[in-house]
Protein backbone atom coordinates (compact mmCIF):
# COMPACT_ATOMS: atom_id res chain seq x y z
CA UNK A 1 0.00 0.00 0.00
CA UNK A 2 3.02 2.25 0.67
CA UNK A 3 4.37 1.62 -2.51
CA UNK A 4 1.26 2.29 -4.45
CA UNK A 5 1.21 5.78 -2.63
CA UNK A 6 4.92 6.31 -3.55
CA UNK A 7 3.87 5.50 -7.34
CA UNK A 8 0.76 8.20 -7.36
CA UNK A 9 2.59 10.78 -5.50
CA UNK A 10 5.54 10.38 -8.34
CA UNK A 11 2.86 10.25 -10.66
CA UNK A 12 1.65 13.81 -9.72
CA UNK A 13 5.03 15.02 -9.31
CA UNK A 14 5.76 14.01 -13.05
CA UNK A 15 2.41 15.85 -13.83
CA UNK A 16 3.21 19.13 -12.01
CA UNK A 17 6.80 19.25 -13.07
CA UNK A 18 5.54 19.21 -16.90
CA UNK A 19 3.01 21.94 -16.15
CA UNK A 20 5.49 23.99 -14.11
CA UNK A 21 8.58 24.21 -15.93
CA UNK A 22 7.49 23.61 -19.82
CA UNK A 23 6.01 26.67 -21.14
CA UNK A 24 2.37 24.85 -22.77
CA UNK A 25 -0.85 25.82 -22.50
CA UNK A 26 -3.21 23.38 -20.55
CA UNK A 27 -5.13 22.26 -23.60
CA UNK A 28 -2.40 21.20 -25.19
CA UNK A 29 -0.74 20.02 -22.43
CA UNK A 30 -4.19 17.99 -21.60
CA UNK A 31 -4.02 16.65 -25.23
CA UNK A 32 -0.13 15.64 -24.98
CA UNK A 33 -0.88 13.31 -21.58
CA UNK A 34 -3.96 11.51 -22.99
CA UNK A 35 -2.03 10.89 -25.95
CA UNK A 36 0.88 9.52 -23.43
CA UNK A 37 -1.60 7.45 -21.63
CA UNK A 38 -3.32 6.01 -24.60
CA UNK A 39 0.39 4.97 -25.93
CA UNK A 40 1.12 3.57 -22.90
CA UNK A 41 -2.23 1.33 -22.30
CA UNK A 42 -2.06 0.34 -25.92
CA UNK A 43 1.38 -1.48 -24.99
CA UNK A 44 -0.06 -2.79 -21.87
CA UNK A 45 -3.19 -4.15 -23.03
CA UNK A 46 -2.66 -4.58 -27.03
CA UNK A 47 -5.17 -1.51 -27.57
CA UNK A 48 -6.71 1.73 -25.78
CA UNK A 49 -10.22 1.44 -27.98
CA UNK A 50 -12.27 0.64 -25.32
CA UNK A 51 -10.33 2.97 -22.96
CA UNK A 52 -11.21 6.21 -21.61
CA UNK A 53 -8.97 8.77 -20.20
CA UNK A 54 -9.83 12.03 -17.89
CA UNK A 55 -6.82 14.24 -17.31
CA UNK A 56 -7.43 16.55 -14.42
CA UNK A 57 -4.31 18.81 -14.77
CA UNK A 58 -5.37 20.97 -11.99
CA UNK A 59 -4.45 18.31 -9.55
CA UNK A 60 -1.89 17.00 -11.45
CA UNK A 61 -3.74 13.23 -11.82
CA UNK A 62 -6.28 11.00 -14.21
CA UNK A 63 -8.99 8.45 -14.30
CA UNK A 64 -8.65 5.79 -16.27
CA UNK A 65 -12.00 3.26 -17.10
CA UNK A 66 -12.10 0.18 -19.21
CA UNK A 67 -15.34 -0.28 -21.04
CA UNK A 68 -16.23 -3.99 -21.97
CA UNK A 69 -18.70 -6.14 -22.07
CA UNK A 70 -20.56 -9.19 -20.18
CA UNK A 71 -20.80 -12.23 -22.22
CA UNK A 72 -21.10 -15.45 -20.53
CA UNK A 73 -18.31 -17.25 -18.88
CA UNK A 74 -17.58 -19.80 -21.72
CA UNK A 75 -18.24 -17.00 -24.49
CA UNK A 76 -14.95 -14.76 -23.24
CA UNK A 77 -12.24 -14.50 -26.34
CA UNK A 78 -10.94 -11.28 -25.41
CA UNK A 79 -10.59 -9.87 -21.93
CA UNK A 80 -9.44 -6.70 -22.98
CA UNK A 81 -12.85 -5.90 -24.42
CA UNK A 82 -15.22 -8.78 -22.65
CA UNK A 83 -15.58 -9.88 -19.49
CA UNK A 84 -17.92 -12.72 -17.78
CA UNK A 85 -20.75 -12.72 -16.02
CA UNK A 86 -19.72 -13.73 -12.84
CA UNK A 87 -16.77 -11.84 -12.75
CA UNK A 88 -19.11 -8.36 -13.37
CA UNK A 89 -22.02 -9.69 -10.97
CA UNK A 90 -18.25 -9.24 -8.52
CA UNK A 91 -18.76 -5.37 -9.11
CA UNK A 92 -22.11 -5.52 -9.48
CA UNK A 93 -24.71 -7.88 -9.10
CA UNK A 94 -27.63 -6.52 -11.37
CA UNK A 95 -25.00 -6.66 -14.43
CA UNK A 96 -26.84 -9.01 -17.31
CA UNK A 97 -25.23 -10.26 -20.45
CA UNK A 98 -24.92 -7.88 -23.13
CA UNK A 99 -24.49 -4.48 -21.48
CA UNK A 100 -21.14 -2.25 -20.76
CA UNK A 101 -19.20 -2.38 -17.65
CA UNK A 102 -17.27 0.84 -17.00
CA UNK A 103 -14.26 -0.50 -14.52
CA UNK A 104 -11.86 2.17 -13.19
CA UNK A 105 -7.80 1.32 -13.54
CA UNK A 106 -5.41 2.70 -11.23
CA UNK A 107 -2.19 3.51 -13.71
CA UNK A 108 -0.13 3.12 -10.25
CA UNK A 109 -1.29 -0.89 -10.12
CA UNK A 110 0.76 -1.23 -13.14
CA UNK A 111 4.03 -1.25 -11.42
CA UNK A 112 7.20 1.62 -11.69
CA UNK A 113 8.24 -0.13 -14.91
CA UNK A 114 4.46 1.15 -16.69
CA UNK A 115 4.97 4.47 -14.65
CA UNK A 116 8.83 5.27 -16.06
CA UNK A 117 7.28 4.40 -19.91
CA UNK A 118 4.83 7.03 -19.23
CA UNK A 119 7.31 9.57 -18.32
CA UNK A 120 9.87 8.81 -20.98
CA UNK A 121 7.04 8.91 -23.61
CA UNK A 122 5.15 12.20 -21.93
CA UNK A 123 8.90 13.80 -22.16
CA UNK A 124 9.81 12.67 -25.31
CA UNK A 125 5.75 14.40 -27.00
CA UNK A 126 6.33 17.59 -25.13
CA UNK A 127 9.96 17.84 -25.85
CA UNK A 128 8.61 17.38 -29.51
CA UNK A 129 5.88 19.87 -29.27
CA UNK A 130 8.62 22.22 -27.66
CA UNK A 131 10.55 21.72 -31.35
CA UNK A 132 7.98 22.42 -33.30
CA UNK A 133 6.85 25.46 -30.76
CA UNK A 134 10.69 27.31 -31.08
CA UNK A 135 10.23 26.30 -35.17
CA UNK A 136 7.37 27.83 -35.58
CA UNK A 137 8.32 31.16 -33.39
CA UNK A 138 11.38 31.76 -35.55
CA UNK A 139 10.47 30.73 -38.99
CA UNK A 140 8.98 33.47 -39.99
CA UNK A 141 11.55 36.10 -38.10
CA UNK A 142 14.62 35.54 -40.33
CA UNK A 143 16.09 38.73 -41.24
CA UNK A 144 14.72 40.19 -37.92
CA UNK A 145 17.43 41.88 -35.66
CA UNK A 146 17.38 40.37 -31.87
CA UNK A 147 19.36 40.72 -28.67
CA UNK A 148 20.75 38.09 -26.88
CA UNK A 149 22.60 36.99 -23.88
CA UNK A 150 25.87 35.00 -24.47
CA UNK A 151 25.74 31.66 -22.33
CA UNK A 152 29.13 29.84 -23.77
CA UNK A 153 32.00 30.39 -26.35
CA UNK A 154 33.33 27.40 -28.26
CA UNK A 155 36.12 27.62 -31.08
CA UNK A 156 33.59 27.69 -33.95
CA UNK A 157 30.50 28.96 -32.41
CA UNK A 158 28.76 30.75 -29.61
CA UNK A 159 25.46 29.64 -27.51
CA UNK A 160 23.37 32.66 -26.79
CA UNK A 161 20.36 32.38 -24.75
CA UNK A 162 16.88 34.43 -25.73
CA UNK A 163 14.60 35.67 -22.88
CA UNK A 164 12.61 32.79 -22.72
CA UNK A 165 16.10 30.62 -22.48
CA UNK A 166 15.92 29.22 -25.98
CA UNK A 167 19.26 28.20 -27.80
CA UNK A 168 20.65 30.71 -30.08
CA UNK A 169 23.63 29.95 -32.13
CA UNK A 170 26.26 32.59 -33.43
CA UNK A 171 29.20 30.58 -35.85
CA UNK A 172 32.48 32.02 -35.97
CA UNK A 173 32.34 32.81 -39.48
CA UNK A 174 29.54 34.90 -38.89
CA UNK A 175 30.81 36.93 -36.59
CA UNK A 176 32.71 40.17 -37.15
CA UNK A 177 36.73 39.91 -36.88
CA UNK A 178 37.22 41.97 -34.59
CA UNK A 179 33.78 40.34 -32.37
CA UNK A 180 35.33 38.84 -28.98
CA UNK A 181 32.62 37.76 -26.05
CA UNK A 182 32.51 36.57 -22.46
CA UNK A 183 29.41 35.34 -20.53
CA UNK A 184 26.82 37.69 -19.78
CA UNK A 185 27.31 39.86 -22.72
CA UNK A 186 24.57 40.72 -24.71
CA UNK A 187 24.74 40.54 -28.56
CA UNK A 188 22.84 42.04 -31.34
CA UNK A 189 22.22 39.79 -34.41
CA UNK A 190 20.28 39.41 -37.13
CA UNK A 191 18.40 35.93 -36.89
CA UNK A 192 20.25 34.23 -40.71
CA UNK A 193 18.18 31.08 -40.89
CA UNK A 194 16.77 28.22 -39.44
CA UNK A 195 17.23 25.03 -39.96
CA UNK A 196 14.67 21.81 -38.55
CA UNK A 197 16.75 18.79 -39.68
CA UNK A 198 15.32 15.28 -37.93
CA UNK A 199 12.40 17.82 -36.29
CA UNK A 200 15.24 19.47 -33.87
CA UNK A 201 15.57 23.44 -34.65
CA UNK A 202 18.63 25.27 -34.54
CA UNK A 203 18.88 29.43 -34.85
CA UNK A 204 21.83 30.94 -36.44
CA UNK A 205 22.22 34.50 -36.28
CA UNK A 206 24.44 36.53 -37.97
CA UNK A 207 26.72 39.54 -37.79
CA UNK A 208 28.21 39.93 -41.24
CA UNK A 209 25.56 39.48 -43.49
CA UNK A 210 24.62 42.79 -44.90
CA UNK A 211 20.71 42.25 -43.98
CA UNK A 212 22.21 43.23 -40.44
CA UNK A 213 23.84 46.06 -41.45
CA UNK A 214 20.33 47.21 -43.25
CA UNK A 215 18.50 46.55 -39.50
CA UNK A 216 20.85 48.62 -37.99
CA UNK A 217 20.34 51.70 -40.43
CA UNK A 218 16.81 51.22 -40.12
CA UNK A 219 17.29 51.52 -36.40
CA UNK A 220 18.97 54.46 -36.27
CA UNK A 221 17.68 56.83 -39.14
CA UNK A 222 14.06 57.12 -38.99
CA UNK A 223 13.57 58.33 -42.74
CA UNK A 224 14.66 54.82 -43.76
CA UNK A 225 12.46 53.30 -41.08
CA UNK A 226 9.56 55.17 -42.67
CA UNK A 227 9.91 54.44 -46.21
CA UNK A 228 11.37 57.64 -47.02
CA UNK A 229 14.70 57.11 -47.78
CA UNK A 230 15.02 53.70 -49.20
CA UNK A 231 18.38 51.32 -49.33
CA UNK A 232 19.01 50.00 -52.90
CA UNK A 233 22.34 48.21 -53.28
CA UNK A 234 24.95 47.35 -49.79
CA UNK A 235 27.93 45.41 -50.14
CA UNK A 236 30.24 45.00 -46.92
CA UNK A 237 33.60 43.43 -46.11
CA UNK A 238 32.82 42.99 -42.37
CA UNK A 239 34.75 44.98 -40.07
CA UNK A 240 36.51 46.72 -42.85
CA UNK A 241 34.67 48.69 -45.15
CA UNK A 242 31.23 48.71 -46.64
CA UNK A 243 29.21 50.86 -49.31
CA UNK A 244 25.72 51.18 -49.35
CA UNK A 245 23.79 53.09 -52.34
CA UNK A 246 20.45 55.41 -51.13
CA UNK A 247 17.76 57.02 -53.26
CA UNK A 248 15.25 59.41 -51.26
CA UNK A 249 11.65 59.60 -52.95
CA UNK A 250 11.52 62.77 -51.23
CA UNK A 251 13.01 65.79 -53.50
CA UNK A 252 13.96 68.06 -50.73
CA UNK A 253 16.14 65.48 -48.16
CA UNK A 254 19.44 64.60 -49.32
CA UNK A 255 19.68 61.03 -48.76
CA UNK A 256 23.47 60.73 -47.94
CA UNK A 257 23.21 63.75 -45.44
CA UNK A 258 20.40 62.01 -44.12
CA UNK A 259 21.97 59.18 -43.13
CA UNK A 260 25.67 60.47 -42.47
CA UNK A 261 23.89 62.86 -40.01
CA UNK A 262 25.29 66.31 -38.84
CA UNK A 263 29.38 65.18 -37.91
CA UNK A 264 28.37 61.93 -38.38
CA UNK A 265 26.07 61.69 -35.68
CA UNK A 266 23.44 59.62 -37.18
CA UNK A 267 25.99 56.57 -38.64
CA UNK A 268 28.29 56.55 -35.60
CA UNK A 269 26.18 54.38 -33.89
CA UNK A 270 26.19 51.92 -36.43
CA UNK A 271 30.36 52.20 -37.16
CA UNK A 272 30.41 51.33 -32.82
CA UNK A 273 28.39 48.47 -33.29
CA UNK A 274 30.64 47.13 -36.28
CA UNK A 275 33.72 47.45 -34.68
CA UNK A 276 34.79 50.89 -36.52
CA UNK A 277 33.90 49.58 -40.09
CA UNK A 278 33.76 52.16 -42.26
CA UNK A 279 31.10 53.33 -44.72
CA UNK A 280 30.64 54.85 -47.77
CA UNK A 281 27.29 56.20 -48.61
CA UNK A 282 26.31 57.20 -52.18
CA UNK A 283 23.54 58.18 -54.39
CA UNK A 284 22.04 56.16 -56.43
CA UNK A 285 21.34 55.72 -59.86
CA UNK A 286 19.99 53.68 -62.82
CA UNK A 287 22.77 54.61 -64.92
CA UNK A 288 25.41 52.02 -64.74
CA UNK A 289 28.10 54.23 -65.76
CA UNK A 290 27.57 57.00 -63.42
CA UNK A 291 26.78 54.41 -60.90
CA UNK A 292 30.51 52.85 -61.04
CA UNK A 293 31.61 56.15 -61.15
CA UNK A 294 30.04 56.89 -57.68
CA UNK A 295 31.00 53.20 -56.36
CA UNK A 296 34.80 54.12 -57.33
CA UNK A 297 35.19 57.40 -55.34
CA UNK A 298 37.64 58.57 -54.21
CA UNK A 299 38.74 57.78 -57.50
CA UNK A 300 37.64 60.51 -60.33
CA UNK A 301 36.96 58.29 -63.26
CA UNK A 302 38.45 59.26 -66.74
CA UNK A 303 35.79 57.18 -68.74
CA UNK A 304 33.81 54.07 -68.76
CA UNK A 305 33.23 51.39 -71.40
CA UNK A 306 30.28 48.79 -70.66
CA UNK A 307 29.84 45.71 -71.44
CA UNK A 308 25.91 44.96 -70.31
CA UNK A 309 25.59 41.82 -71.89
CA UNK A 310 28.52 39.73 -70.12
CA UNK A 311 27.90 42.67 -66.77
CA UNK A 312 31.66 43.61 -67.12
CA UNK A 313 32.86 47.59 -67.30
CA UNK A 314 36.52 48.57 -68.42
CA UNK A 315 37.47 51.76 -66.49
CA UNK A 316 40.08 54.38 -67.39
CA UNK A 317 42.03 56.55 -64.29
CA UNK A 318 44.58 59.04 -64.86
CA UNK A 319 47.61 56.80 -63.25
CA UNK A 320 47.81 59.33 -59.86
CA UNK A 321 43.69 57.82 -59.64
CA UNK A 322 44.10 54.18 -60.08
CA UNK A 323 45.75 53.25 -56.59
CA UNK A 324 42.80 55.44 -54.99
CA UNK A 325 40.35 53.00 -56.93
CA UNK A 326 41.55 49.69 -56.83
CA UNK A 327 42.10 50.78 -52.50
CA UNK A 328 43.81 48.82 -49.95
CA UNK A 329 44.19 45.37 -50.75
CA UNK A 330 41.90 45.60 -53.70
CA UNK A 331 39.20 46.76 -51.43
CA UNK A 332 37.92 49.39 -52.87
CA UNK A 333 37.50 47.75 -56.29
CA UNK A 334 35.75 44.44 -54.57
CA UNK A 335 33.11 46.75 -52.59
CA UNK A 336 32.29 48.71 -56.00
CA UNK A 337 31.88 45.28 -58.00
CA UNK A 338 29.71 43.58 -55.27
CA UNK A 339 27.54 47.27 -54.91
CA UNK A 340 26.91 47.72 -58.85
CA UNK A 341 27.24 43.73 -59.83
CA UNK A 342 29.69 44.51 -62.65
CA UNK A 343 32.85 42.59 -62.75
CA UNK A 344 35.15 46.41 -63.07
CA UNK A 345 38.75 45.93 -64.95
CA UNK A 346 41.20 49.40 -64.38
CA UNK A 347 43.39 50.54 -66.47
CA UNK A 348 45.78 53.37 -66.58
CA UNK A 349 45.34 56.37 -69.24
CA UNK A 350 48.19 56.00 -71.91
CA UNK A 351 49.36 59.17 -73.73
CA UNK A 352 47.49 59.78 -77.06
CA UNK A 353 50.89 61.35 -78.69
CA UNK A 354 52.76 57.72 -77.67
CA UNK A 355 54.32 56.44 -81.01
CA UNK A 356 55.64 53.35 -79.21
CA UNK A 357 54.78 50.02 -81.21
CA UNK A 358 53.49 47.59 -79.24
CA UNK A 359 53.99 43.83 -78.93
CA UNK A 360 51.85 40.87 -78.51
CA UNK A 361 52.10 38.47 -75.56
CA UNK A 362 52.45 35.59 -77.88
CA UNK A 363 56.17 36.79 -78.71
CA UNK A 364 57.49 36.61 -75.27
CA UNK A 365 56.83 32.41 -75.06
CA UNK A 366 60.48 32.29 -75.07
CA UNK A 367 60.75 34.08 -71.80
CA UNK A 368 57.15 33.90 -70.08
CA UNK A 369 55.31 29.99 -69.88
CA UNK A 370 52.26 29.75 -72.28
CA UNK A 371 50.11 29.43 -69.24
CA UNK A 372 51.31 32.51 -68.12
CA UNK A 373 50.61 34.56 -71.21
CA UNK A 374 46.98 32.60 -71.65
CA UNK A 375 45.95 33.33 -67.47
CA UNK A 376 46.55 36.99 -68.65
CA UNK A 377 45.18 37.34 -72.12
CA UNK A 378 41.96 35.32 -70.25
CA UNK A 379 41.33 39.03 -68.83
CA UNK A 380 41.03 40.22 -72.19
CA UNK A 381 44.81 41.58 -72.12
CA UNK A 382 46.43 40.54 -75.76
CA UNK A 383 49.70 42.77 -75.68
CA UNK A 384 52.56 44.01 -73.73
CA UNK A 385 51.08 47.75 -73.30
CA UNK A 386 47.52 46.51 -72.01
CA UNK A 387 49.33 44.39 -69.16
CA UNK A 388 51.77 47.16 -68.21
CA UNK A 389 48.36 49.79 -67.94
CA UNK A 390 46.29 47.19 -66.24
CA UNK A 391 46.65 47.42 -61.96
CA UNK A 392 49.06 44.43 -60.63
CA UNK A 393 46.68 44.09 -57.99
CA UNK A 394 43.68 42.87 -60.94
CA UNK A 395 47.00 40.39 -62.38
CA UNK A 396 47.32 38.96 -59.29
CA UNK A 397 43.41 38.28 -58.40
CA UNK A 398 41.69 38.00 -61.46
CA UNK A 399 44.30 35.76 -63.45
CA UNK A 400 45.29 33.85 -60.28
CA UNK A 401 49.16 34.10 -60.46
CA UNK A 402 51.38 34.57 -57.62
CA UNK A 403 53.00 37.78 -56.58
CA UNK A 404 56.10 36.58 -58.03
CA UNK A 405 55.28 35.22 -61.28
CA UNK A 406 53.13 38.75 -62.11
CA UNK A 407 56.40 41.20 -61.14
CA UNK A 408 58.80 38.67 -63.53
CA UNK A 409 56.68 39.25 -66.40
CA UNK A 410 56.18 43.05 -65.60
CA UNK A 411 59.93 43.03 -65.64
CA UNK A 412 60.03 41.30 -68.88
CA UNK A 413 57.94 43.24 -70.42
CA UNK A 414 59.41 46.54 -69.21
CA UNK A 415 62.84 45.79 -69.77
CA UNK A 416 61.34 45.25 -73.31
CA UNK A 417 60.21 48.61 -73.61
CA UNK A 418 63.42 50.21 -72.20
CA UNK A 419 65.56 48.90 -74.82
CA UNK A 420 64.19 49.71 -77.40
CA UNK A 421 64.61 53.22 -75.99
CA UNK A 422 68.69 53.02 -75.21
CA UNK A 423 68.74 51.84 -78.95
CA UNK A 424 66.58 54.48 -80.86
CA UNK A 425 69.12 56.19 -81.99
CA UNK A 426 72.60 56.95 -81.84
CA UNK A 427 73.95 60.35 -80.44
CA UNK A 428 75.18 63.06 -83.50
CA UNK A 429 78.66 63.59 -83.82
CA UNK A 430 80.17 66.55 -82.33
CA UNK A 431 81.59 69.07 -84.39
CA UNK A 432 85.15 70.72 -84.24
CA UNK A 433 83.97 73.94 -82.55
CA UNK A 434 81.80 71.94 -80.06
CA UNK A 435 85.50 69.88 -79.12
CA UNK A 436 86.89 73.14 -78.33
CA UNK A 437 84.35 74.30 -76.51
CA UNK A 438 85.94 76.60 -73.36
CA UNK A 439 86.29 74.55 -70.32
CA UNK A 440 84.18 77.37 -68.45
CA UNK A 441 81.47 76.22 -70.40
CA UNK A 442 81.13 72.96 -69.90
CA UNK A 443 81.92 73.88 -66.21
CA UNK A 444 78.56 76.05 -66.00
CA UNK A 445 76.65 73.27 -68.27
CA UNK A 446 77.58 71.05 -65.37
CA UNK A 447 76.85 73.16 -62.38
CA UNK A 448 73.24 73.69 -60.54
CA UNK A 449 70.59 74.96 -62.69
CA UNK A 450 69.57 79.11 -62.72
CA UNK A 451 66.32 80.49 -62.31
CA UNK A 452 65.86 81.99 -66.11
CA UNK A 453 64.87 85.00 -64.43
CA UNK A 454 67.47 85.56 -62.28
CA UNK A 455 69.61 85.19 -65.33
CA UNK A 456 67.88 87.86 -67.17
CA UNK A 457 68.12 90.49 -64.16
CA UNK A 458 71.64 89.49 -63.61
CA UNK A 459 72.33 90.39 -67.90
CA UNK A 460 70.80 93.51 -67.18
CA UNK A 461 72.46 94.62 -64.67
CA UNK A 462 75.55 93.81 -66.42
CA UNK A 463 74.67 95.71 -69.06
CA UNK A 464 73.78 99.24 -67.33
CA UNK A 465 77.23 98.96 -65.74
CA UNK A 466 79.23 99.04 -68.61
CA UNK A 467 77.18 101.75 -70.33
CA UNK A 468 78.00 103.94 -67.28
CA UNK A 469 82.02 102.97 -67.49
CA UNK A 470 81.63 104.61 -71.24
CA UNK A 471 79.86 107.51 -69.70
CA UNK A 472 82.66 108.26 -67.24
CA UNK A 473 85.62 106.87 -69.74
CA UNK A 474 84.07 110.10 -71.92
CA UNK A 475 84.40 112.68 -68.81
CA UNK A 476 88.02 111.83 -68.50
CA UNK A 477 88.87 112.00 -72.50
Amino acid sequence: MVKKKQETASLIETFSEFKENKNIDITTMVGVLEESFRSVIAKLFGSDENFDVIVNPDKGDCEIYRNRTVVPDEDVLDPNKQIGLKEAQKIDPDYEVGEEVAEEIHFADFGRRAILTLRQTLASKILELEHDALYNKYKDRVGELISAEVYQTWKSETLLMDEERNELYLPKNQQIPRDFFHKGDNVVAVIDRVDNANGNPKIYLSRTSPVFLQRLLENEIPEIADGIIRLCRIARIPGERAKIAVQSYDDRIDPVGACVGVRGSRIHGVVRELHNENIDVINYTSNPSLFIQRALNPAQVSEVILDEENKKASVYLRPEEVSLAIGKGGMNIKLACMLTEYTIDVYRETDQNETTEDIYLDEFSDEIDQWVIDAIKGLGLETAKDVLNAPREMLIEKADLEESTVDDVLRILRAEFEDDDTTAQPAPPQSEEDQTQPETDSDSSEGESINPEEGNDEAEAGSVETEADKTEADKES
